[in-house]
């Protein structure tokens, strides 16, 4: 189990309020904040690409502006998010660079990765982030999201970014040491070391939140969860009080893994070849065929006609002598599509501009059927 994330290639790690920020002082925990990003930079010496979802801005905030105790009105948690944020940036951005690390802060909201087109935007964004060797620090944009387009906990949001991003492990890192059948302060309540699949009696086991810093719980984590093992991604729930703890996890310290049964990769191409209806087609010719059956991309000069009406993102079936045989996310609108059919690449930026991608349908995108 503990292998799992020691030999992950791309990783996302929740850390939530209570364990970032001191609950008595409403500073940050420097200490046990550097000795994460040592966890961190190790994870990366080993060659994975890591992504943060951090919690902590509200809680910094808050104090920042004098704010009461207790449940804070929308507009209070507002503030104190915008105050706060400047100050969580910072404190990843300095133990980051500090191991010759370059952090890049990402506030987004629900729609960001629910909305077809920003989806594809933030995907990209974060790619770019990581192609380039960044850590990059996401959190919700708690500033300007309202009740009714915000995600009010990290796991979940974690869960989706994991999604998003392909991510091998999801890491949670909690109050508790893991999931147990029932609160672990009550008697007769077992650990539960591994699952492979959220039942109903599962989801039972969620209690609510401990910490009084944080907007989760377990049953965030267990929405998280179902999320994760949609998209693939074995997501852990480990204690993160202590320092190091990561590196806690790898050494077989005791955690939760919930345990995907495809990986990332397999889970996006049954989802693109058995979940989305396409909406439009493009008839490619048979050197176009071949090279997608070698597992390349779609170029647009490969393309002899495209039909439908399609918008970036949406499904499209590749076809050639009539026959439908390959299925992916297209990267133009049809309108575009229809212009850049039978260009090079170079003839391509020529037409639409420099930040025209080179591929009407990306090799991670598409799938053979």
């Amino acid at each position: 189990m503990t292998s799992r994330l020691s030999k992950a290639k791309r990783v996302v790690v929740k850390v939530g309020s209570a364990l970032l920020v001191d609950q008595k002082t409403g500073a940050i925990k420097a200490s046990w904040l550097n000795s994460l990003v040592d966890d961190l930079a190790d994870l990366k010496v080993a060659g994975a690409d890591v992504i943060l979802v951090s919690s902590g801005a509200i809680a910094l905030g808050r104090r920042t502006l004098g704010l009461p105790k207790g449940k804070l009105k929308l507009e209070q948690s507002q503030a104190a998010a915008a105050v706060g944020q400047i100050a969580l940036a910072q404190a990843w951005s300095e133990a980051l660079r500090a191991r010759n690390i370059v952090a890049a802060q990402v506030l987004v909201t629900l729609t960001d990765t629910e909305e077809r087109r920003r989806y594809l935007n933030a995907r990209a964004t974060l790619s770019t982030l990581l192609t380039q060797g960044a850590v990059p620090v996401i959190n919700e944009n708690d500033t300007v999201a309202t009740s009714e387009i915000r995600y009010g906990d990290n796991d979940r949001l974690a869960a989706r970014v994991a999604s998003m991003m392909s991510a091998d492990v999801l890491v949670l890192l909690s109050d508790i040491d893991g999931l147990y059948s029932a609160p672990p302060n009550q008697k007769g309540a077992t650990f539960i070391p591994e699952l492979t699949e959220i039942t109903p009696a599962v989801e039972a086991m969620a209690g609510k939140p401990v910490s009084g810093v944080g907007s989760g719980g377990m049953i965030t984590k267990i929405e998280a969860g179902k999320i994760a093992l949609s998209a693939g991604c074995h997501m852990v729930i480990a204690s993160g009080h202590e320092l190091h703890p990561l590196k806690r996890i790898t050494e077989g310290e005791r955690c939760s893994w919930f345990v995907a049964q495809a990986n990332a990769r397999q889970a996006r191409k049954q989802w693109i070849a058995g979940t989305l209806q396409p909406v439009g087609r493009l008839v490619v010719d048979e050197g176009a065929k071949g090279a997608l059956d070698k597992g390349k991309s779609l170029l647009p000069a490969g393309v002899k006609d495209v039909t439908g009406n399609f918008e970036r993102g949406d499904t499209v079936s590749i076809v050639t002598g009539g026959e439908e045989f390959a299925r992916g996310l297209v990267a133009y609108d049809a309108e575009d599509a229809r212009k850049i059919v039978g260009l090079k690449s170079s003839e391509v930026e020529k037409l639409l501009g420099a930040e025209a991608t080179h591929e009407i349908v990306h090799r991670d995108d598409l799938v053979m059927l």
